[in-house]
Order: structure tokens, then sequence, then C-alpha cells
């Protein structure tokens, strides 16, 4: 365990509060519980952290992950929860995963497209999340397709019915929860992406990501990321390996 000293606190914690950005908007890493307080293995984590740090946790919720990248310039938090994207990471420490999702499209149970290669035609239309790290990626490697952005992921979905776009791109586990309630609708089997969700601080806090690493490396070591994936219904998502 890495010592906690001054530097790290006055990086991570300053006052004693650990501020967490918390993104509603990958139901993977955080949902709104019951009580509609945040649950899901992001706040488990940002809750261990302040735990082990000695400090008080201020959770600060976002419905999209492009947001929460957005509120670093105003200094609205000291950790995150984000995906390992090169764009991000010129303003951006992250630690090694501590999960990995897949990337994958919604399509029409009709449509006649089988793998997500076949949607990088010209003339198609695709849904995403406005800075997800889905909308990174594909931005950066679809060479015909057209991207269409809505200002959530969930909002992609709705996008996608209402514009009847070819395709919405995003995480497989939602995508496969909407195809599950209606089947007019299918998920594709393969991935367009392999998405490294991290711990993340800003990129001049060197002590606090310092620590971070080797707080989520424990972490996954412990079983606790395992542990808090399947107490939130996300038993099927797979645990990053240790480095």
């Amino acid at each position: 365990m890495s010592a906690i000293t001054p530097m790290v606190l006055a990086d991570l914690a300053p006052q004693g509060v650990l501020r967490a950005a918390i993104n509603l908007g990958n139901p993977v890493l955080a949902q709104k519980g019951q009580d509609g307080s945040p649950q899901g293995v992001s706040v488990a984590l940002a809750k261990a952290l302040a735990e082990e740090l000695g400090v008080r946790l201020e959770m600060v919720t976002f419905d999209a992950a492009g947001k929460v990248f957005a509120a670093l310039e105003q200094g609205a938090w000291k950790i995150a929860f984000l995906a390992i994207e090169p764009v991000r990471e010129e303003q951006i420490a992250f630690s090694e995963p501590y999960v990995i999702i897949e990337g994958t499209y919604l399509v029409a149970a009709e449509s006649p497209y089988r793998q997500v290669r076949d949607l990088d035609q010209p003339g198609l239309r695709l849904a995403v999340g406005k800075g997800a790290a889905y909308d990174l990626f594909l931005s950066r490697t679809l060479k015909h397709a057209q991207l269409e952005r809505a200002e959530t992921s969930a909002g992609a979905v709705d996008l996608y019915f209402e514009k009847e776009l070819d395709a919405a791109a995003g995480v497989r586990q939602p995508l496969e929860q909407v195809a599950a309630g209606n089947p007019d609708y299918r998920v594709l089997a393969d991935a367009f992406t392999a998405i490294r969700q991290a711990m993340a601080v800003p990129r001049r806090c060197a002590a606090g990501a310092a620590y971070v690493r080797d707080f989520i490396e424990r972490k996954k070591a412990e079983g606790f990321v395992h542990a808090a994936l399947a107490q939130s219904g996300q038993a099927d998502v797979t645990v990053a390996p240790s480095v």
C-alpha cells in the first residue's frame, strides 16, 4: 500500500473532501439506487478510496462521460471514472483499467448488418453519445459512415429511433437491455473496441495519480471490483487483469 502523504491528500482531497465524478450515463459503472442515490462499481471504489484516505466523500453526478471530461476545467472533481482515450490523456492521468467493456452496435433485427465492419459504409448514419469513449474511438477510426451525436449515451438510442438511423453505437450491456425489450432490434455479436475503464485524476496531480494507480491494482487483486460489479447486477462484466 502506498503511503498517504500530505501531497497525496492535497492532490485528492484538499480540505479533507474527496470530490468524485460519477457518470450515471454508463449503467455498467453507476446506477441510481431505489432511494435515488448513486450505486455501482465506481461508487464503491470512490467510497473505498475515501475511507482509506480518512476523508469525506462528495459525489458529483453527470449523465454523460463527455460532461465529466468538460467539468475538469472547472475543477468540479478530483477523481473520476472514465475510459482511457488519447484525447483525454493530455489532461488526465489514468490508472490501469479496472473493467473492460465492449463497444458495439444496436441495429434493426431485419437489417443486413452482421458485423461491425458492415457499418462503415458511405451513406450510413450512426448515433453516438457526444464525447463518450466510443464516440472518440469511432471519430478516429471510421472512414465512411457518418456519426450523429446525442447529448448522452441513452440519448443516442433515442436519436437512432427518432431519426431512423442505421445503428446506435454504445456499451454492449445497455444496448442488449434495449434489444431484450424489443424483438425488432438486436445487438451485433462482435465489437468495434474494448473500452478500458479507469480511475482518473487531473494530470498535474502526480502524487495522487500514483496513489490511485496502486489503489486500483489492490482492489482488483482483492476481488473488490468483481464483488462490486456482482452486487450492482453487472456480474457479466470483465474485470481488467492486474499488471
